[in-house]
């Protein structure tokens, strides 16, 4: 079973990430702590497996507490979950020793995928965040972990050559809609164009 402490001054993102992770890991124990000084108790007093954390708290900088933790618990992977740029927040953050950097607006599925590959002793980063750094041991998620069914659906169309018209067709949808779908699979995976997307398809067995 794994213990994940969730840090996160707002109570809102703190329950709806113990939900989302509940939900992916059914049998995992969360434990939430809404400052730094909150967290540091739960972890000197209960075995915890992964600290998802933010770094704006209201009483100690989040990245400080990330250099303290990796200090005092260096097993104890730590995530961090933040609203603040990735371009700008995830490469510091990632030095100091996280194991990945999630932006709040993800999706439900990448934040899972990461935090089963940080609980898993890998780091996570995003194929965007990768091309622009070096990262020993650095890992990007399958796709079928980070995309949603449905586009997982519509990235799988567009690699077989189909339209923007035909997949909305297909799949019942409007065009535009189809639209939104494609330009969120770019940004989960990193690519910019179909023919970008048409070779990380295949070389990750989407497609035949």
């Amino acid at each position: 079973m794994a213990s994940v402490l969730v840090v996160d001054d707002h109570e809102v993102v703190r329950r709806g990430t113990r939900q989302l992770l509940l939900e992916g890991i059914p049998d995992a124990a969360i434990a939430e702590a809404a400052d730094a000084r909150h967290a540091l108790s739960v972890m000197v007093s209960v075995p915890v497996d992964l600290v998802v954390l933010d770094v704006a708290l209201p009483d100690r900088d989040g990245l400080d507490l990330l250099v303290e933790l990796r200090r005092r618990w260096p097993k104890v992977p730590v995530l961090v979950l933040s609203a603040l740029p990735e371009d700008a927040f995830a490469p510091r953050a990632l030095r100091l020793g996280a194991a990945g950097f999630v932006a709040k607006g993800s999706s439900g599925e990448e934040l899972l995928a990461a935090v089963r590959l940080a609980l898993a002793g890998r780091r996570y980063i995003t194929p965007t965040l990768a091309q622009q750094l070096e990262v020993p041991g650095a890992e990007s998620p399958d796709p079928r972990e980070i995309l949603s069914r449905r586009e997982l659906e519509v990235a799988r169309y567009v690699a077989r050559g189909l339209t923007v018209r035909e997949i909305a067709g297909r799949l019942g949808l409007s065009e535009k809609t189809i639209g939104t779908f494609r330009k969120r699979i770019g940004r989960k995976l990193g690519v910019s164009s179909n023919v970008e997307l048409t070779r990380y398809a295949i070389e990750h067995g989407l497609v035949e």
